[in-house]
């Protein structure tokens, strides 16, 4: 499926709204003066204020990071498939989670660069 390079400075969020940050894993290969976030690219989420029920109240389980589970399948970055982020449709890019790795939902990508695609 193809989709836009994401970048390190993407506006990303978790499924909460909460703000997630790239870190990047490169700096050769730019895109729009941005470095290009490959599939194994730590993103942090900081302030997430989810909360599941438990038997004395609540039990906070914010989103901690974001697993980008949309690699491309013919562009590589330091041997490794590049993050896509889906152009049009359904689809989505990656998964957020918790401390304890329990899948959170998708996240947001809100600002991302749309002059070069990938497939």
């Amino acid at each position: 499926m193809p989709g836009f390079l994401l970048h390190v400075d993407a506006a990303v969020n978790c499924f909460h709204l909460a703000k997630g940050t790239i870190a990047p894993t490169q700096a050769r290969v730019l895109v729009s003066g941005h470095p290009i976030a490959n599939i194994s690219a730590q993103t942090a989420v900081v302030g997430c204020p989810f909360q599941v029920p438990a038997p004395s109240g609540t039990k906070p389980q914010p989103c901690v990071t974001i697993k980008w589970t949309m690699p491309s399948t013919r562009f590589l970055v330091d041997r490794k498939p590049a993050a896509l982020v889906p152009a049009v449709g359904p689809g989505a890019p990656g998964i957020c989670q918790s401390a304890e790795q329990i899948p959170q939902g998708a996240p947001a990508v809100g600002f991302v660069q749309t002059r070069v695609v990938g497939s």
